[in-house]
């Protein structure tokens, strides 16, 4: 028997490594004599980096950038030869702000384009950037600004840092960005398809996840839609609806507005990289998984991703185990997944819950490797 273990990492709890290593682990004791390859996966957010560099042999470069509130912060990125591989999530990730510090109108993307603009000083021709877990919600404003680009208000000044700062724009300045952001190949890892703006824009969907409240998202979605009308002349683009624009909090819609990149499925571009389809061409089955499944699972997340792979490649059973199940969770089973557990089993606080994740995840694991070893027998 052949089992493939391919989940993403489980948010603020256990990387990718680690949730995969658990899972083969329970799967060793209870299938000793099973085939197992374990490829930690990602789709663009947290652990892309990480992902993309151990498959492709990279090495990784540091350095100190401005954080989302604007602390210092030590992030790295990946080199590949030519290739550039950052994550945002590094330089501007939720994970860097405390819990009862996050200020998503304040938060800027400035960090991220710190990082760009070594990658370019550095003279990669290509460049993969995931934009998952991040805590910013303006626009990829602060990233451009990091490379040149600024942003002016009515009287000429800058506007202030941050989602809330858009509010102010008047008029965007190109004439010092960066020459060579334009010139390099740019890919974005993109685990969504959301809008900048509405219902299912950036605000809406995301703002909550970093401490806006309703009235704050109806601020940031009011000021993206701003900011996406003037970006627009600026760059001739039309960007508010564009799918994946809303990705990151509108970094999306910076990158494809003045920086030509391309959008791609993150799960695809580390599928490539790590060779997940030819791992599951002879595989009985492939246990996936991250840290929460819900209706957002099937907009290009890790384990729909998987699956599809998997079901392309003649997998006839896939298997998720998630941290934790939202609303919608169901919807998973319509796109190539069996069956989905969950390792919350007992009521504990959110804080319990990520600090006991590799617990959790080893009973639940233990308890889906016997169950395979049972109906293997049977």
């Amino acid at each position: 028997m052949k089992i493939v273990v391919a989940p993403d990492s489980f948010k603020e709890s256990l990387t990718a490594r680690q949730v995969a290593d658990t899972i083969a682990a329970a799967c060793r004791r209870h299938l000793p004599d099973a085939e197992l390859v374990t490829l930690p996966m990602a789709d663009g957010g947290e652990g892309t980096s990480q992902s993309l560099v151990d498959a492709l042999g990279g090495h990784w470069r540091q350095l100190g950038v401005s954080g989302p509130l604007g602390e210092p912060v030590q992030a790295r990125y990946g080199l590949v030869g030519d290739l550039a591989i950052i994550e945002m999530a590094e330089a501007s990730g939720l994970h860097r702000v405390a819990a009862d510090r996050r200020d998503v109108l304040s938060a800027c993307s400035y960090g991220t384009g710190q990082l760009l603009d070594d990658a370019l000083e550095q003279g990669v021709r290509r460049i993969i950037i995931g934009l998952g877990g991040s805590a910013t919600n303006d626009a990829g404003a602060g990233m451009l600004t990091a490379l040149g680009a600024r942003f002016l208000d009515a009287r000429g000044r800058a506007i202030p840092r941050g989602g809330i700062g858009l509010a102010e724009l008047d008029r965007i300045d190109l004439t010092a960005l960066h020459p060579r952001l334009t010139e390099v190949d740019i890919v974005v890892a993109c685990d969504v398809d959301n809008p900048l703006t509405g219902p299912r824009g950036a605000s809406a969907v995301f703002g909550p996840q970093k401490g806006a409240s309703r009235a704050q998202v109806a601020t940031l979605d009011r000021n993206l839609a701003h900011f996406a009308g003037l970006a627009g002349k600026a760059t001739a683009t039309e960007l508010d609806a564009v799918p994946g624009a809303g990705a990151a909090g509108g970094m999306g819609a910076a990158l494809i507005g003045f920086a030509g990149a391309r959008l791609r499925p993150g799960i695809d571009i580390v599928a490539e990289a790590v060779g997940l389809a030819q791992a599951c061409r002879d595989a009985d089955l492939v246990i996936t998984g991250e840290g929460r499944i819900d209706s957002q699972s099937v907009a290009g997340k890790t384990p729909v991703g998987v699956a599809r792979i998997a079901r392309q490649a003649g997998v006839e059973r896939v298997i998720a185990i998630a941290g934790c199940l939202g609303e919608g969770s169901d919807l998973v089973y319509q796109h190539g997944i069996d069956a989905v557990f969950d390792c919350l089993h007992q009521l504990a606080s959110q804080q319990e819950i990520l600090r006991d994740g590799e617990q959790n995840l080893r009973q639940t694991a233990d308890a889906v490797a016997r169950l395979i070893a049972r109906l293997r027998d049977i």
